[in-house]
């Protein structure tokens, strides 16, 4: 099976990149699919490839917002535009949830191979997070065909990191930490019912318990709707065609 991570290009463009071929999905979702041509393993290397080639991609749409989203996760679009609204996409805007509760700290190799140790925020790729175009320009010396993998190897750390190395550690420009995007190594089930709908992006599982969920009712029971986003989806899209409909009360 291929992972797919997919990448949301406001206003809105969406772009699922794949590590092969899947014309199936092609048909199913008609959005944009491009092929990373990276290995599907889950290493750094694998990983910052193919976050190379989402960062190129994003530079040659001349779209104004960068979203990077794992393919475990479910955006709400309502949240994340009332989200990017408060921002301008000219500014430094680097949006996320860090997944430590401090900055990282890298051994940064440097030209007389000598090491100096380098701290900085990221946030992580599992829960998403989003780059204004004119951060994502001044990236683009660290970034850009195929320099971001190079960037990576410099201070051996994974995609996410990365990024977060490159705004925070090297262009100085601070993550704007939020708790509107989730990743599944959270407890989900502590994320309170009625603020759910307002999160920007939800996650579910992870590796040691895959009922780890949002709490939400709706019309699917947990058996047909394990990961909650299809009751989401309806609660938030009722009109949906594959929408439970409510059954019509008829009086005596």
């Amino acid at each position: 099976l291929c992972e797919f991570l997919i990448v949301c290009l406001c206003l809105f463009q969406t772009y699922l990149f794949s590590d092969g071929e899947d014309k199936q999905l092609q048909m199913r979702t008609g959005a944009n699919i491009i092929n990373t041509n990276c290995s599907a393993a889950h290493t750094r290397q694998a990983l910052c490839c193919k976050m190379s080639v989402e960062y190129d991609k994003f530079i040659e749409s001349q779209k104004k917002w960068f979203c990077h989203v794992d393919d475990d996760n479910y955006v709400i679009l309502p949240s994340l535009l009332q989200l990017l609204s408060s921002y301008h996409h000219s500014q430094d805007v680097y949006l996320g949830r860090p997944s430590l509760d401090h900055p990282i700290e890298a051994a940064e190799r440097i030209k007389s191979n000598g090491m100096v140790s380098v701290k900085f925020w990221f946030a992580t790729g599992g829960a998403g997070f989003c780059i204004s175009r004119g951060l994502a320009l001044k990236m683009s010396p660290w970034a850009s065909l195929g320099n971001f993998i190079s960037t990576a190897e410099k201070i051996r750390l994974p995609d996410d990191c990365t990024i977060g190395y490159i705004i925070e550690a090297l262009l100085e420009v601070a993550l704007i930490h939020t708790h509107l995007f989730h990743s599944h190594l959270e407890n989900l089930q502590k994320l309170p019912t009625d603020s759910v709908l307002e999160q920007v992006t939800l996650s579910y599982g992870g590796y040691e318990n895959r009922r780890n969920v949002v709490s939400i009712v709706g019309g699917f029971s947990l058996v047909e709707d394990p990961t909650r986003f299809k009751t989401v989806h309806c609660l938030l899209y009722p009109d949906t065609d594959w929408c439970p409909k409510p059954k019509p009360h008829h009086g005596k």
